[in-house]
């Protein structure tokens, strides 16, 4: 069991040191309504929604349908017409009526007597912001935001198919999937973990109602392989953060382990494979990697397109040269990124294309190569250089947040 208690401790420490040089994140102020004579007058045994006292009215609730207005709400609960366009002259800089969305929800404040007119209508935009039309002493539309908050949580998990249903089926973010492919996408190959592989994080939480908005910051992550593992820890050179290992060296790499996410190697480098279609054996020199038509692939590096065009067998394809060493090819893509072409400059993580099956193909496949001066090369074995590692003006403030990252890694399983 993880000890509570140290780790409120050594989040303090974290926030502390971080936040030394880390982007102010603070976050607004929730922003009550400004209610009038009504609502404005708080009594401890007041029950509030939205800043209006709920208990005073008799409450209505419904959803915005299809095509429909809010003044059709507002006309069958005694809001003429001229009180509604007032309404909205009033507060045209506040709120647009036009971007209201069909589906969402809305609740009427009407009088507790026969004719039951609406005093309040809120409309709830979006999980964070609602708007309170006022029908009182005063004609307007006020923003009510939601306090969102955040909480620092912990979670680990073991492999037993694939990251993705390890961190979903233990009731994970899906946003947190992401973010630990991203961080460990230079040092992890996601295609090729094992069972029993594991992993740990350290992250920001947001949440309304008990509902989660998704992850914010993670404070610390390590990833367990047979025989290895690798801590992330999160630390801002040159003005932005990125992830190091233990050592101080940059978990981002040159390249990326693979040009996308979450699929399978249906195919691995070789010298002689028997070809699915020609039925001969000849050399396969890339990993195809069974995924979608669409799915997205990005260039694993920085570089220079050098050919986007639609070559026989290899059906479109497109190469990358990365420096005067590396160059990358993407074969059987069903399209071309936007703007791709011959000459175009890439950077790492630009989609180049999409997942296809054109050329000689049994099915939807990446077919990917990796070159090193112009010969082909296993890219599941290529060992990337690192981007600069920690500085030694930085070692020092390094050095102590990896002890509290470390240690608070530890603590839990």
């Amino acid at each position: 069991m993880l000890n509570r208690p140290k780790v409120i401790i050594y989040i303090l420490l974290v926030s502390l040191i971080v936040s030394c040089t880390h982007p102010d994140h603070s976050k607004t102020e929730p922003v009550i309504a400004e209610s009038d004579t009504l609502a404005s007058q708080p009594a401890d045994s007041r029950v509030f929604i939205y800043g209006i006292p709920s208990d005073s009215f008799k409450l209505i609730s419904g959803h915005i349908k299809r095509n429909g207005f809010i003044s059709e709400i507002l006309l069958k609960h005694g809001v003429s017409m001229q009180e509604i366009d007032q309404t909205l002259k009033n507060s045209r800089s506040v709120f647009d009526v036009r971007k209201i969305r069909s589906g969402n929800n809305y609740i009427l404040f009407c009088d507790r007597d026969s004719l039951a007119r609406a005093r309040y209508l809120v409309y709830e935009h979006d999980p964070t912001t609602s708007y309170v039309f006022s029908f009182n002493d005063s004609l307007n539309i006020t923003p009510f935001k939601k306090q969102i908050k955040s909480e620092i949580k912990y979670s680990s998990g073991t492999i037993e198919t694939s990251l993705w249903y390890a961190m979903i089926n233990g009731g994970l973010h899906p946003a947190l999937v992401g973010d630990m492919s991203e961080i460990f996408a230079w040092t992890v190959d996601f295609f090729g973990l094992q069972k029993g592989d594991n992993f740990k994080v350290i992250y920001e939480e947001f949440s309304i109602d008990g509902k989660s908005l998704g992850t914010g910051r993670i404070y610390g992550a390590q990833f367990n392989r047979t025989g290895r593992s690798i801590t992330a820890i999160p630390f801002i050179q040159d003005g932005k953060e990125s992830f190091f290992d233990v050592d101080g060296n940059s978990l981002r790499k040159a390249f990326l382990k693979a040009p996308l996410q979450f699929s399978r190697i249906s195919s691995h480098f070789s010298s002689a494979r028997m070809h699915p279609i020609l039925r001969i054996v000849r050399p396969h020199y890339g990993v195809d990697y069974a995924a979608p038509i669409g799915t997205p692939v990005k260039a694993i590096g920085d570089g220079r397109v050098t050919a986007a065009t639609n070559e026989g067998a290899s059906g479109r394809m497109v190469r990358i040269q990365h420096n005067s060493v590396y160059a990358t090819g993407y074969m059987h893509l069903s399209r071309f990124g936007e703007g791709i072409a011959p000459g175009k400059i890439v950077k790492q993580g630009d989609i180049i294309g999409y997942v296809g099956t054109s050329g000689l193909s049994t099915g939807p496949h990446l077919d990917f190569r990796f070159y090193m001066n112009g010969s082909p090369v296993d890219p599941l074995k290529v060992d990337a250089p690192p981007v600069e590692p920690i500085s030694e003006q930085n070692r020092a403030r390094f050095e102590k947040i990896k002890t509290v990252v470390s240690d608070l890694l530890g603590t839990f399983n």
